[in-house]
């Protein structure tokens, strides 16, 4: 096991590495236009020359990765907000980003996971059928077409919620606040139906395939009604490949939300990553690559681990 997480872990940095470095080399490629303020423009030049930009590319990604290392430096912002360190710039967006995926997968996992069960119990009956029907329609549909039909329902013709997220001084200075929490519901549910249908369309196949299993009807057999079947038995051993699906979740929510922080003017990482490549703010790109990058790699790893810990029976890397 731990011979098949330390080949993974290489694998992991290796793929990272490739990756980052055709990300810094391909957002090089994009020539910049300088700002018309003359002094911007000499200080911009002057860190440009101190990072190699007048060299070849790949000795300007040795520097960028030693200033990363040595002084844990990730660049500074020079367009999306003007000589500020990449680092804080992202930081300041974190959080929206973190709580709408938060909430997402708060609404989603519940939801998606009980609709699978019933269709799972219900199978071939009418309520599999509505229920298979409305996954492969939320599954077809990507996320910002449903951003697109809840602000046209729930603002523009029920004037329940706003069409987009508050400002911190709308909601009064907290991203914690019932006002800001209401103003986040739009974004939450256009995240979730798409993971609402994965995670019941997945919970649903495997509950089937458990339900039909000759220890199921060994414990019928033993007296247990089917609804106590089901708990103790099936619903137990059907979450070890669900469990670990969950994490991926996390992650298709996350690089849905790029899309959906543009649609509902969230100032998350996901608008930042979108205004980065616009006004082509090279480190700012980079930080948000090297972030989406890693946290999906790793959520990568996490999920085949999982799968032994969660099941004692699994062992990653036995022949």
């Amino acid at each position: 096991m731990w011979k098949y997480v330390l080949k993974r872990l290489l694998l992991m940095f290796f793929t990272f590495f490739v990756i980052v470095f055709i990300s810094f080399a391909l957002i090089r490629l994009i020539p910049q236009e300088m700002p018309m303020d003359k002094t911007m423009q000499s200080i911009i030049e002057a860190r440009w020359k101190a990072l190699g930009y007048d060299k070849p590319i790949i000795v300007q990604f040795g520097i960028y990765l030693k200033n990363i290392i040595t002084k844990w430096d990730f660049g500074t912002s020079w367009y999306i907000a003007k000589m500020h360190d990449a680092t804080e710039v992202m930081g300041s967006r974190l959080l929206p980003t973190v709580l709408v995926n938060l909430y997402s997968l708060i609404f989603s996992i519940p939801v998606g996971i009980g609709l699978g069960i019933l269709a799972a119990i219900k199978k071939n009956k009418w309520q599999d059928h509505v229920i298979s029907i409305l996954i492969m329609l939320f599954v077809s549909i990507p996320s910002y077409v449903y951003a697109f039909l809840v602000q046209y329902f729930l603002y523009f013709k029920l004037k329940l919620f706003p069409s987009t997220m508050y400002s911190l001084a709308d909601a009064g200075g907290s991203y914690f606040t019932f006002k800001m929490f209401v103003s986040l519901v739009p974004p939450v549910l256009a995240l979730s139906f798409g993971e609402i249908a994965s995670l019941a369309r997945f919970t649903r196949a495997e509950l089937t395939e458990t339900l039909t299993s000759d220890y199921m009807l060994l414990a019928r057999t033993k007296g247990l009604t089917r609804g106590q079947a089901t708990i103790r038995h099936a619903l137990k051993n059907a979450m070890v490949p669900i469990l670990p699906m969950l994490i991926s979740s996390f992650i298709g929510i996350l690089g849905g939300s790029m899309i959906i922080e543009q649609i509902f003017s969230i100032p998350g990482v996901g608008q930042l990553y979108v205004l980065s490549i616009q006004q082509l703010d090279y480190d700012i790109f980079m930080l948000d690559s090297i972030f989406y990058t890693f946290v999906g790699l790793l959520a990568g790893i996490v999920v085949d681990i999982s799968y032994g810990f969660i099941d004692p029976r699994i062992r990653m890397g036995e022949r």
